[in-house]
Parts: structure tokens; C-alpha cells; sequence
């Protein structure tokens, strides 16, 4: 078996340094990066931030005047006939947003670009919402009916905006699933091990990872993840409705005791943050470059504002209008950065283990244990250490599962753009149950894909190629449903409000009214 791994480690040899290329172009050429200030900042970069500055202006930086008005709807209680309600979808969306990377990424970005790496994060984030609110509303302008169910999303809007071509539907449906499909084995890892990481803390005794206990865990999660996928959206959304709420609270009370517990070094989180951020000899050296990328690149891999990913779920909400969806959508990016991500930055910031001797072990690979390193640091031979070790491994655990459930079904909901008869989509869960099953593998054989671990870094990178142009091809379209929103007077949402003719669950719904 370990002659497949090794073999299948060869073939994606090429993804690490490709997707590294991508991220950086054209920094990674002398005439670019020689160019002073600007030679700092990649396409990527300049794409993602630069569209979240101009799209937050445009919407009337409604993240922050909507922000209210986002809760209300959120909180709100309504009977849906069709598709799952508003909050039910923003719990979904946040299964997928809320993921290891919000422990992962932060302490990769700060390993890499030192603290300043997390203030970046909070400005893309910002920004983000805007783009998230724009992707979401487009996924609700373009949604269609399946039976009880919603189906929409990057594979819909595009092809609705791209002249409607049927191949460029296929082709953004086949761009997510492959997407997820390289994203699976991770989460089926991640799950597995932090199972086994906590059955460790709880007994004292260590694990191996080719022992009966963890065949018996894997396939119980296979077998409960197979029911779960096999009952649709409307079943996913049961266990997400759960599951989100839980482990968002437990994460943050968690680490809010561990920051209180040393609210003495919060002073220097907030100096290290800062000036990691704007030290001129960063800006004017090439420092400032990683700092950005990396905060820009970790938030992305957090939060996937811009990827076109968490519009299937936008999609599936029974909104009262396209915008309410949208604001949503931004308030998701909110939590996922803004709450999620800082907690986890006070805790590798505050314990330091980043910088100095053990500093290039840590720039090395982005895992688990460097992580809880930092709560050994902050809780030294204290029984509080288990104890919070072992609720920040249960925290990922769920993170991981809800992103692997995510996954799974918005393949689905993205596989009902090249067909929706029940035989494909039993396909597309099978393929995407196979894939996470192997990431449980790789665990129980105690190997570690990382050139396979690197396609997700290349999948969201390449999604964000794809999908903010086409974004902009629909902006004029959300504009003018963003005015009519704000108009709020008493008119259905229709075709005719964007100027088009072919919105036509809004136009039924219209009608029906």
C-alpha cells in the first residue's frame, strides 16, 4: 500500500510548486518584483483585494449598514415549503467556511509571515464580504426548483451570464467537484486523527495509527457520513443546524478562557499584530509581500470569499429577496475571520512559539500540533492544558466533519448542472464517499499526502480565476437588485428588476403573489 501512496505523492509533485506560481505571479519574475511597492503585491492579491474595495463601494459598504439587518434575518423565524431557510443555509455555508483552516491557516500565515499575516486576514476579510454578498446574491438571482429543493450556485450563474452555454455550466460544475474531490482526503484525515489525538488525551496511552481503533472509527464515520449524504441537502442541513452552532461556541469560549488565563500578554498580541503589519523596512523590503500573501492566502483557504464554493448554499435558502441571502453570505466571512480566525491567532501569537529557535520548524508544514504546542506554552504543566488541548481537538474534529459533509453535498448541488436524475447524483456521493474514505487511509497507514494537501491551495486559487470575472460579468445585475432591496417598496423581486427575462423561480414566485 505505501508503494500507491508513494506513487500517487509522485504524480502531484507538480501541484505544490504550481500552485505556489499561480499565487505569486508575477512576483515570481525580477522585472515585476524589482518595480518598488508594487512589485510586492501578486495578480492574486491585487484581484481579490482590489475587487473587494471596488465591490464594497459600489453596495454602499452594506457589510457594515446591513450588518443589523443581516442578524434580524438570520433570527427569524419562517416556514419554508421550498429548499431549507435562511439561517439553515448560513449554517451550512459556515460548516464549510468554519474548517480546520481556521486553525491551520492562521497558524501557517503566521508561521510564514509572522504576526502581521493575521492583520492582513482581518483586511481581506473586510473586504471579502463584500464579494461574498455579490457571489451569494447571483446565486439567488439565478437559483432554479428541484422537487422540495433549491439547486444554484458558481455552475448556474455562470452559465446564465456566460450566454447561457451549456458546456461552460458542465465545465464549472466538473472545476467544483474536482475541487472538493482534492479537498476530501484531508478532511477524512483530519477527522480520523483528532479522534484519535483525543481518545489519546483521554486515556494517557498512544495510539497507533494501523490499530483496530482507528479501522472502527473510520468506518463508522464513512457509514454515518454515507446516511447522512445519501438523505440530500435537507438532511445536511439537519446535522449542520447542530453541529455549527456547537463547536462555533465551544471554540470561542474555549480559547476566550485560554486568552483570559493570559490576558496579560493580550498588550503584545495587538503590538506584535500591528507592527508585523506596517514596519517600513517591511513594506520597502520584500517582507511586506509575504505578510500580504499570506494573510490574502490563508483568508481565502478560511473564509473562500471570491471562490464562487459557498454559493451553492446561498443558492439553497428560501429567500424573501436575492440581497437578504447576500448580506448572509458576508456576515458568514464575519464570523469565520473576523471571530474564528483572531481567536486562533491570539493563541499562536500569544505563546510566541513561531518566532525564534524552533522558528523554521514551525515555516515548515501547517499542522495540528503546532498548534496545540501553543497551548502547552500558555498552560505549562497544568491539568487546564488537557483539558483545553482536548476541547480544541474535538472543535477541529467537528470543523473538519462539517467541511467534509460541505463538500459532499454542494458537489451535489453543483453535479444538477450537468444532470439531475437520481442515478448521477448517487454517482457523484459515491466518488466523493470513496475520496474521503482514502484520506482515512492515509491516516491508518500513517502517511501524509502533502503534495495532494497542496491542491487545495491550487483548487482555491484556480476557482478565484474563474469565478470574480464572472462576478463582474453579473455586478450590473446585483446593483440593481441591491437598489431595489434598498427601495423596499413593497414590489416583488423579478426578471424585469435586473432587466433580464429569464429569472424564472422569481418571476413563477411573482406570480403566485
Amino acid at each position: 500500500m505505501q508503494g500507491i501512496f508513494e506513487a500517487i505523492n509522485n504524480i502531484f509533485s507538480f501541484v505544490g510548486p504550481l500552485s505556489d506560481f499561480l499565487w505569486d505571479f508575477p512576483t515570481n519574475f525580477e522585472w515585476y518584483a524589482s518595480i518598488p511597492v508594487l512589485g510586492n503585491f501578486s495578480f492574486a492579491i491585487i484581484l481579490l483585494l482590489g475587487s473587494g474595495i471596488f465591490f464594497s463601494f459600489r453596495i454602499g459598504f452594506m457589510q457594515v449598514t446591513h450588518f443589523k439587518k443581516g442578524i434580524q434575518v438570520m433570527t427569524r423565524r419562517r416556514t419554508v415549503e421550498t429548499g431549507i431557510s435562511p439561517l439553515a443555509a448560513f449554517l451550512l455555508s459556515s460548516a464549510m467556511r468554519v474548517g480546520p483552516g481556521n486553525i491551520l491557516g492562521v497558524t501557517g500565515a503566521i508561521a510564514v509571515g509572522g504576526p502581521g499575516a493575521l492583520f492582513w486576514m482581518w483586511v481581506s476579510a473586510f473586504f471579502g464580504m463584500s464579494v461574498a454578498y455579490m457571489e451569494s446574491v447571483l446565486a439567488q438571482i439565478f437559483k432554479e426548483k428541484k422537487d422540495d429543493e433549491f439547486v444554484g450556485g458558481l455552475p448556474f450563474y455562470g452559465r446564465k451570464l456566460l450566454k447561457n452555454k451549456v458546456w461552460i455550466g458542465v465545465f464549472l460544475s466538473i472545476l467544483y467537484i474536482l475541487y472538493a474531490l482534492c479537498c476530501l482526503p484531508a478532511q477524512g484525515f483530519n477527522v480520523v486523527s483528532s479522534i484519535g489525538r483525543m481518545a489519546e488525551i483521554a486515556t494517557g496511552a498512544t495510539i497507533v495509527t494501523n490499530s483496530a481503533f482507528y479501522y472502527i472509527v473510520g468506518a463508522i464515520i464513512m457509514v454515518i457520513t454515507a446516511l447522512v449524504a445519501f438523505g440530500g441537502i435537507k438532511k445536511v442541513t439537519k446535522w449542520t443546524d447542530k453541529m455549527v452552532p456547537v463547536m462555533a461556541v465551544l471554540y470561542v469560549v474555549t480559547v476566550f478562557v485560554l486568552i483570559v488565563l493570559n490576558f496579560r500578554l493580550i498588550p503584545y498580541f495587538f503590538k506584535a499584530v500591528f507592527s508585523g503589519a506596517f514596519k517600513p523596512e517591511a513594506f520597502f523590503g520584500g517582507v511586506f509581500g509575504t505578510v500580504l500573501a499570506q494573510g490574502v492566502k490563508r483568508g481565502l483557504m478560511s473564509n473562500e470569499a471570491g471562490q464562487g464554493t459557498i454559493t451553492m448554499s446561498a443558492a439553497a435558502a428560501d429567500a424573501e429577496h436575492p440581497c437578504e441571502q447576500g448580506i448572509l453570505a458576508s456576515i458568514g466571512v464575519f464570523l469565520d475571520t473576523i471571530i474564528i480566525c483572531t481567536l486562533s491567532g491570539f493563541v499562536v501569537v500569544m505563546a510566541h512559539c513561531w518566532d525564534g529557535a524552533n522558528g523554521a520548524a514551525w515555516a515548515e508544514l501547517d499542522k495540528l500540533p503546532k498548534f496545540t504546542e501553543s497551548i502547552a506554552v500558555l498552560t505549562p504543566g497544568t491539568t487546564m492544558n488537557a483539558v483545553i488541548t482536548f476541547l480544541v481537538t474535538l472543535c477541529f474534529c467537528m470543523f473538519a466533519y462539517t467541511c467534509l459533509l460541505g463538500m459532499i453535498s454542494f458537489s451535489e448541488i453543483a453535479a444538477n448542472r450537468i444532470r439531475k436524475d437520481r442515478a448521477f447524483i448517487n454517482v457523484i456521493r459515491v466518488i466523493a464517499l470513496f475520496v474521503a474514505a482514502f484520506g482515512i487511509l492515509c491516516n491508518i497507514a500513517g502517511l501524509e499526502l502533502g503534495n495532494l494537501w497542496a491542491f487545495s491551495d491550487l483548487g482555491n486559487i484556480m476557482i478565484v480565476y474563474f469565478n470574480v470575472p464572472i462576478v463582474y460579468v453579473g455586478a450590473k445585475y446585483v446593483l440593481r437588485a441591491t437598489k431595489h432591496y434598498k427601495k423596499n417598496d413593497g414590489t416583488p423581486f423579478t426578471s424585469q428588476v435586473i432587466g433580464r427575462d429569464d429569472c424564472t423561480y422569481w418571476d413563477d414566485r411573482a406570480k403566485e403573489k
